[in-house]
Parts: C-alpha cells; structure tokens; sequence
C-alpha cells in the first residue's frame, strides 16, 4: 500500500497537522475547564463566575462548531492511524497515550450528555452547584469515574504535546516548568472539584437557587420521556464508539489475513530474517521481530536515527517520499541510505541499521544513558595547538601538564562565557558544542565570540610563557554549523554527552586548514551567513573536504584580526 493509495487527496502531512490542531482545540478546552475547576479551591462563586467566561468562547455557534468537529476529526484520526499502523509493537509512551484515548470516550461519554448535550437538546442548567451536587454528593461512584476521566484526558493530551514540542530547540529548558504545570493542572483540578463538594455537602450551607433552573433540571432529571431520550443518545454515543474500535479490529484482522498471502522478507547483518506482510516499514518489521532498531521521533519521518543502508539493489525499491527526500537531504546521505520508517519494500530487501543500539541490560530503558540523541542544528568549533611535540620535547612531563592545564583552562572559560558547551579534550586539542539550547544564528553568534576570546588569551598566555618555550605559542581554531546526532554516547560508565555527524567532521577539517594555512581561525561559509559576521577584508577560499563531492568556501582569518570581535552586519 503506497502513501498516496492510502490518503487519497489528502497527504501523510496534511493528515497528522489535522490530528495535531484537532488535539490542540480538545486540549485547550480541557485546560480552560481543569483550569475553571480549580477556582473551586476559592469558593463556588468564583467557579461559576468563571464558568460564564468559558461559556462565552465554547457555548456560541462558532465555538461549539468548532470543538464537536475537532472532537470528530480527532477520534476519527487516531482510529485511522491504529487501523493504518502494521504492528502494535511499538514504545511504552505511544502506547500509552493510545490506551488512554481509547479510556476517554468510555470514561467521559455520560459526563457529557448529563452536561453538555443536557444543555443543549433540554435546556438543562449545568452550573456548578447541580452539577458537584450531582456527582459528590447523590453519586460519589461517578464522582471517582470524572476524576479518572479528567487524569484519562489530561495525560493523553500531554503526552501529544510532548511528542509534538521534544525536538524544538527550546523544549529541553522549558521541559521542567511544563512538567510542573502538567501535573498542578489536574491536580488543582479536583482539588477544586472536593471542595466544592465539600463546601455543598456542609449543612450550613444555603442552596440559592433559582425556582425557574431547579423546574428544568427536575424536568430533564424526571420526566420518563426526557430520561428515555437520554438512554437513547447514551446508547448511541457508545455504540458508536464501539462500532467505530470494532470495525478497526475487524479491518485489520481482515487485511492481515489477505496479507499473510503476500510478504516480503528483510535481512539483517546479524543474519535475521523477519517476514512480513508487503507494505509493512522496514522499522515496522525490526519492531515486530523484536530487534532494537533507533527512532527518536516515534517513526514518523522527523529524524534519521532509524536509517539503514540498502545492501544490493536499492534502486528498485519505491522512490522516497517528499518528507524523506528532505531528512536524507539534510544529512547528505548516499543513495544507498534510507528511512527505516518511511521505506516499505516490495520485495525482499537486505538492510544494516546504521545507528545500532548497544544492549546493556544494567541499564534502565529509556534513560539518559541509553538515549539515542537526538538531531539539532549546532555550531562546533574545534582547537589545537600548533606544533605542540616540538613545543613540548625539550619540557619536563609536570611542565607540560601546567601547560595544558592552563591552556583547558583559557578554553573552557571562553566556551562556556560564550553560552557554549565544552564537550571533550582530545590530547592538545578540544571541541566545543554551541546551540544545544539557542537557534543555530545565536550559536554561530556564540562560537565567535568563544574563538576571539580564546586568541585574546592564548596571546597573553604566550606573552607570558615565551621565554620558556621553544616557538611561538599559536593555536588553530576551525568552525562549521549544520545537523548533527547530539546525544549521550559511551559504554559503561565512561558516558557523556557528545555530537556525531558530517558537521562535526567537517570543523574538524576547517582546524586542520587553519594550520594549513598558518592562520588562525577558518569558519565556513555558512557559519559567516548564520552569525551575519562582518567578513570584508578577510581572505576566502574553497578547500575540497573529505567525504564531500562538492567544495567548501571558507573564510580564512589571520592572527592579527582573530581577537577583533566580527561584528553582525546592519
């Protein structure tokens, strides 16, 4: 089954954006009534005062059109995508969250009609003393099934905000603070909802109520025709809702047995072999056969940690997709390399996954230590020491250590100043990681003002130290900007955070052509774009890479001009 036989008219794309804004609608509704709930913890009156502002922006022609159609589109979305997705076996989050929608319409469908469609086919009053008095105090049971529906909601939500915000480059500073309001939000919530109950349960308290709302309730509460009616829209909803979950399971036991017919076997370098039905990924068939198999974005097409390499013919297989074409794209990968969540081929096919996840049982799952990284747009800027062995061979082994000590030292302090991120020393060099927290503009911004200030003190270091030494004391500094896997990598407890990637070879490439080119900072061209650096009068240049087809145009600064800060352009 191809992308375009499955979606008609509609692209992948076009169908998830539908599902994530259809998400976002329910989950502001939800966050505005958890959050009208929690006035409670301050009294009654102020809950319901509340309430005629949430009134005013859900209960209008245009509000409730558009929260019944998101309601609509969105469930019936997420049972497409179960119907839609080959194997079940897939990470505990997303299972969770699919479990917990699944709970929602069972948890919350009475909820609703005893309120929202109440009000809307009776004229029933649903503010919140009938309402708390309904459920706290007449019917405590349904009191604790709204409190789990109400977590049931909150968390599916959640959980889709998670997946929808993790690779935004502010997410990971932002994360706690939303934690924190993930967890008040509910919390707060029912908190408001028990003292609301509390406050209705007192004898002392005085019920105002109105002779008109207390005829319509005791109407839509008593009368045999109204409650018939209500049986009938409730049976409705449900079996709706079931009907709906059983013709998925039905659908995809139906095609799974068409499919059995039809598979394609994928081989691994391990010598596995898992068979699977024909239109299956090829993540889909590591997950089914129970290998590790990488995919940081849940396989949708978002990142290339699930990437394999073809072995044999790969241009026979389906083309790649928009979406793909432009991951590979980013990563420069060979015509050879695909994603292993978006290639489903249709015949047998030998894959290497090319980021193969260590088993290390010691290890809890899904813990920092065991984190695949993840792919961000970074500036690394990379450091050495010229002529270092003949600076050092006439030196005692505890001079030469002062020597690197104070060196590290100068570095750190200028990265880490700079708002960067001191990743590891290598003999006399270092590499230095910018924008793991900021926009790719800002780290390009970040990364030259760390290498301005590094030459500033290595010149003075210099100036100290030059009667001891034999040369000069001179450093060469490369930086390049663009993807790269940041991630914890290591074995054991020798772990840490550390970047891979094109990108990171190449400034790696950029350092050694600064001492090629007896200068001493080389940046790339496109580092000088991002950061808007004012290049006039520095020498550029076009230097082959390796691993790359095309040149590279770098810009090449003198020692003389390496401590002047480059000022952005106006």
């Amino acid at each position: 089954m191809t992308t375009a036989s499955a979606t008609g008219i509609f692209s992948e794309r076009a169908i998830r954006r539908a599902r994530l804004g259809s998400g976002l609608v329910i989950f502001i509704f939800v966050l505005l009534h958890l959050s009208n709930h929690a006035l409670g913890l301050i009294s009654l009156a102020a809950a319901d005062k509340a309430r005629h502002l949430f009134l005013a922006i859900w209960r209008n022609p245009v509000g409730t059109a558009v929260f019944y159609s998101s309601v609509v589109i969105h469930m019936t979305l997420v049972l497409r995508a179960i119907y839609m997705r080959r194997s079940l076996v897939i990470p505990k989050g997303e299972t969770a969250q699919i479990v917990l929608g699944l709970l929602i319409p069972l948890l919350l469908i009475d909820h609703v009609i005893g309120t929202r469609i109440a009000h809307d086919l009776y004229g029933y009053i649903d503010d919140y003393e009938t309402v708390v008095e309904q459920l706290w105090i007449k019917n405590p049971a349904n009191s604790a099934r709204q409190v789990l529906g109400v977590v049931a909601v909150w968390f599916h939500g959640c959980i889709g905000i998670h997946f929808w915000l993790r690779y935004r480059p502010w997410y990971t500073s932002a994360a706690p603070l939303l934690l924190a309001l993930a967890i008040l939000v509910p919390v707060l919530s029912v908190l408001g909802f028990v003292q609301m109950g509390r406050t209705l349960a007192d004898p002392s308290y005085q019920l105002a109520t109105n002779p008109y709302e207390v005829n319509l309730n005791a109407h839509y509460l008593h009368d045999p025709e109204v409650r018939a009616r209500t049986a009938a829209v409730r049976a409705g909803l449900y079996a709706a809702f079931s009907a709906s979950l059983l013709l998925v399971v039905v659908a995809r036991a139906r095609r799974r047995l068409k499919e059995r017919l039809d598979q394609v076997a994928v081989h691994y370098p391990g010598g596995e072999v898992i068979r699977v039905p024909r239109g299956f990924t090829v993540l889909e068939a590591s997950r089914l056969g129970g290998l590790p198999h990488y995919s940081v974005c849940g396989g949708k097409g978002q990142c290339s940690t699930c990437r394999v390499q073809i072995l044999g013919d790969y241009e026979s297989l389906p083309a790649p997709d928009k979406m793909e074409q432009t991951t590979l794209k980013r990563i420069n990968a060979g015509p050879d390399v695909r994603l292993a969540c978006q290639l489903r081929p249709d015949r047998d096919v030998a894959v290497a996954p090319l980021l193969v996840p260590a088993v290390e049982t010691a290890l809890p799952a899904n813990s920092q230590e065991t984190s695949p990284g993840r792919e961000r747009e970074i500036a690394v800027l990379f450091v050495d020491i010229r002529h270092f062995t003949t600076l050092t061979e006439t030196r005692l082994p505890f001079d030469v250590v002062f020597l690197l000590n104070r060196y590290f030292a100068i570095i750190g302090k200028a990265v880490e100043q700079a708002g960067g991120r001191l990743d590891k020393f290598i003999g006399d060099g270092a590499m230095a990681l910018f924008g793991l927290n900021t926009a790719p503009e800002e780290a390009c911004h970040q990364a030259l003002k760390a290498a301005a200030a590094i030459v500033t003190e290595i010149e003075k270091l210099a100036a100290e130290l030059a009667d001891e030494l034999a040369l000069p004391l001179r450093i060469a500094i490369g930086i390049h900007t663009g993807p790269a896997v940041v991630g914890t990598m290591g074995y054991g407890r020798v772990r840490s955070m550390t970047a891979i990637g094109d990108t990171v070879n190449v400034a790696s490439r950029l350092e050694s052509a600064a001492k090629e080119f007896e200068a001493a900072i080389v940046i790339s061209e496109p580092v000088a774009a991002r950061s808007g650096a004012d290049l006039s009068g520095i020498e550029s240049r076009e230097i082959s890479v390796r691993g790359r087809a095309l040149p590279l145009k770098v810009y090449v600064i003198p020692r003389e001009k390496a401590a002047e800060p480059l000022e952005g352009k106006d």
